[in-house]
């Protein structure tokens, strides 16, 4: 049976390429990362769970390396970079810590959905601003108001001697 993978350019027999379809994460339909890419360290979580908390590992950190990874678009590289703030460290690396469950497996998955969310949401591009005018009321309001301030301001000053 014939492995397929979904890439920019369609479908193709990952084994022909080299691939492996359960180490090809999809993210858009043009973007594709390589389960490689990604690195996991366990490491202990705080909060509930009893003497299993202190025992195993649970909280994993998911680490991607965005300005070096070959699968991302420069437009949409810089974006993330920008979107993922204080998650990236200064070697561009992105780091994520997921500690929400339990469970490593649960763990290790959210944590892979919220890099998937933050690279999605990178690939969207950003909607251009359209530039509009005031319109002439409240112009014409604003001329208004500031007469009437004017006008309450100079009635605060003393009379003036001629």
């Amino acid at each position: 049976m014939k492995r397929v993978c979904f890439t920019p350019i369609g479908r193709i027999n990952c084994q022909s390429r080299g691939l492996n379809s359960d180490e090809m994460i999809n993210i858009t339909t043009t973007i594709i990362l390589d389960e490689d890419e990604i690195h996991y360290d366990f490491i202990h979580a705080s909060g509930p769970g009893g003497q299993h908390v202190n025992k195993a590992a649970t909280a994993v950190q998911l680490r991607f390396d965005v300005a070096q990874s070959p699968s991302l678009p420069d437009d949409v590289r810089a974006r993330l970079l920008e979107i993922a703030g204080q998650l990236i460290t200064q070697e561009g690396v992105l780091v994520i810590d997921a500690h929400r469950y339990r469970s490593q497996p649960r763990n290790r998955e959210d944590a892979l959905q919220r890099l998937i969310a933050l690279i999605r949401q990178a690939a969207a591009p950003p909607r251009p601003r359209h530039r509009t005018h005031p319109p002439r009321a409240s112009k014409a309001q604003r001329r208004q108001d500031k007469r009437r301030r004017s006008e309450i301001k100079q009635l605060r000053r003393p009379p003036q001697e001629y």
